[in-house]
């Protein structure tokens, strides 16, 4: 048996909850790296003050961009690349993923160039106030410096997993988490790099990541990278552009609310954008394991509905659904329990506390429809109905809540912006219920055959 025949055997008849519980741990703890990472570089940079830990939730938006365009290649090619080894054919699968890895590479070299010489009126445009506008240009340089490796390391990750071999992607991305965590160590508190040090640990980290990643997806994967492989058909590249847009707009808008929270928040200083920062590095905490879990559902999908086996895909479905609404459950209820203690972690200036223990109550509170969302969107996305896909991101991401900021802000003042969000996240997951329901009660009729 080659070793394309073990994986497809592996992926379409291993027990459900099993296989995606395998494929779903090393995503979770991925995750759950990277996000500690997130908050141990808030808490380093919240020892420096108001207006770095400002500048550092200016250029996440920055980092939402650069996952946007990863995400897109990376999803998008990972999607087709599962259903090319469902058909077992690794040409396919390579041509893929060839070409998403170097069109994301050139078009993370061309922001790091845009960015690199618009620095300045770049970070401004991004939501940076004039007390934090040296940080966010210290910060920004090396997060700009780091982009191709951020996109071309996002792009094998999901390839990788869309493989079936989570564990590998897990080491790749978990060993620049742990980089970044000492690094900012080493630069800000025993060097006194101060954030200048936190954006070189990000950039150097991140690097190291890509060539462990090339390493894992050269030497253990079916599909790699080959010079050979790249498409000269413009057709692949819509297709993993089609199957990839959901996460553009997922990732997009959300680098584009957080750019607007950004902006909304100025009038209010520093203090009101670093509340506002940590809330957001926690609500993505808290998401770690549901999101986890669902990336393990996504390749666990895309191949075993190729394979037409649309009960274990329900079956897997459900299974998510419950696991990923239950954990992030379980962190919500923490930070409506325990807000001000939670934020006095990041940061002790009494306004950044005051501000950000509201805004955490009900962020809390929102983000618990997430996984509503997120699970039935990588389900349509999965296999291969972007356009629902699309919508379900669309509206979580931006379509709610990009307009009712600006209503609640005109009306309530900062008290409406920290209730913006939370508001949009449970409209979205009550809205992608009934996506969920017709999938299950419906499947028979949507399931019409595969192309090939």
């Amino acid at each position: 048996m080659t070793k394309v025949e073990k994986n497809y055997n592996r992926m379409v008849n291993t027990n459900v909850y099993k296989l995606i519980i395998l494929l779903g741990i090393p995503t979770t703890i991925s995750m759950l790296i990277t996000n500690i990472y997130n908050l141990a570089d808030t808490y380093f940079v919240g020892t420096l003050g108001e207006s770095p830990q400002a500048a550092t939730a200016v250029l996440f938006t920055l980092q939402c961009i650069i996952q946007a365009f990863a995400f897109m290649l990376g999803q998008g090619a990972g999607t087709h690349l599962s259903k090319s080894l469902a058909n077992k054919d690794t040409k396919q699968a390579n041509s893929y993923v060839t070409s998403a890895f170097f069109i994301g590479f050139l078009v993370g070299l061309l922001l790091m160039m845009f960015g690199l010489i618009f620095l300045e009126p770049f970070v401004k445009l991004l939501g940076s106030t004039d007390s934090a506008l040296k940080y966010s240009k210290e910060y920004g340089l090396w997060i700009l410096i780091a982009a191709p490796f951020m996109i071309g390391s996002l792009i094998l990750n999901n390839s990788i997993r869309f493989e079936g071999k989570a564990f590998y992607a897990m080491f790749g991305i978990s060993a620049g988490g742990l980089l970044n965590i000492f690094g900012d160590y080493i630069f800000i508190n025993v060097m006194d790099l101060g954030i200048f040090g936190a954006g070189m640990s990000t950039g150097i980290s991140q690097i190291i990541s890509f060539i462990i990643l090339i390493i894992m997806q050269q030497k253990f994967c079916t599909a790699r990278l080959n010079l050979k492989d790249i498409s000269r058909s413009i057709k692949t590249y819509f297709e993993i552009c089609r199957a990839g847009f959901p996460s553009l707009i997922r990732q997009g808008l959300t680098a584009v609310s957080n750019g607007i929270l950004n902006m909304v928040c100025k009038p209010y200083g520093d203090s009101a954008q670093a509340a506002m920062g940590i809330v957001s590095r926690y609500v993505n905490f808290a998401l770690c394991i549901g999101i986890g879990i669902g990336q393990g559902f996504q390749p666990f999908v895309a191949f075993n509905y190729q394979a037409k086996k649309y009960k274990r895909v329900i079956k897997g479905l459900l299974f998510t659904f419950i696991v990923s609404v239950g954990s992030v459950f379980l962190l919500a209820i923490l930070g409506m329990s325990i807000p001000k203690q939670l934020i006095r972690i990041f940061q002790d200036e009494k306004e950044t506390i005051r501000i950000g223990s509201k805004a955490l109550v009900w962020a809390s509170i929102g983000v618990i429809f997430v996984p509503m969302c997120t699970t039935t969107n990588m389900l349509y996305q999965s296999i291969r109905k972007s356009e629902i896909a699309s919508l379900l991101a669309l509206l979580r991401s931006g379509l709610v809540f990009i307009p009712l900021v600006y209503i609640l802000k005109y009306y309530y003042g900062l008290g409406g912006i920290k209730v913006s969000m939370p508001i949009s996240n449970i409209c979205a997951g009550l809205f992608s219920i009934p996506f969920l329901v017709f999938y299950v009660v419906k499947s028979e009729k949507i399931d019409y055959p595969s192309e090939n």
